[in-house]
């Protein structure tokens, strides 16, 4: 059986950078860079003729930022993730670009292997973030735990089996991971997703590690 062909897009407003980033793909037959843009504008406009699996996006362009490029991907492309290509390891940006919609963040400073492997994992439908952009949001949302709360928190209890998924996607397993691991099948783990998300209101992976931290299930 031939794997997957997984089409790509790059947004980026430094040409050295897309030229970087074609070469690091060149010789990885399952990733495809069907086409690149120089800002978040032209990205959208080249998304309309060609069909991508995965967008990568500076958050820093000219016209459209990375972060507008993202909120317009899905609200029109809803099917399409966006993994982040950045030299910016800041908290507020990471927090406003996630809530955007973007499956994954990662710095310039990334190898090689951490890239495709962070490409492959978006496009399966998990997230990604580097080390030091995890540590970044840990830290912020550690932070804001220890701040005193202002009201009682009335969102439903997560059952034991609820948790363990919470705390998987947190650590960025894709549903396929988490099937595997859980001994489910692929579209109990989707189910269960649906359920949490209604239960207490999480919209996106900072959410979900911000719940995480707060009920203590991650280590």
């Amino acid at each position: 059986m031939s794997e997957v062909t997984i089409k790509v897009l790059i947004a980026e407003d430094h040409q050295i950078m897309i030229d970087g980033i074609r070469s690091l793909l060149a010789d990885e037959n399952s990733i495809q860079i069907v086409a690149a843009a120089n800002n978040g504008r032209e990205a959208l406009d080249k998304l309309a003729e060609n069909p991508v699996d995965v967008v990568i996006a500076d958050v820093n362009m000219p016209e459209m930022s990375g972060i507008e490029l993202t909120r317009a991907i899905a609200a029109k492309y809803p099917q399409i993730r966006v993994l982040v290509l950045t030299m910016y390891n800041d908290q507020e940006i990471i927090t406003e670009i996630l809530n955007a919609g973007a499956a994954g963040y990662i710095l310039k400073n990334t190898g090689q292997e951490e890239f495709v492997d962070a490409i492959r994992t978006v496009a399966g439908g998990g997230s990604y973030f580097s080390d030091e952009v995890t540590h970044t949001m840990l830290q912020s949302f550690q932070a804001k735990a220890k701040e005193p709360e202002t009201e009682e928190d009335n969102r439903p209890p997560l059952t034991k089996r609820e948790k363990e998924i919470v705390r998987l996607i947190a650590q960025e397993n894709s549903s396929a991971e988490i099937a595997e691991k859980l001994f489910i099948s692929q579209r109990t783990v989707e189910t269960h997703r649906k359920h949490i998300i209604k239960k207490v209101g999480i919209k996106n992976v900072a959410g979900l590690v911000k719940y995480a931290i707060e009920q203590k299930l991650l280590d």
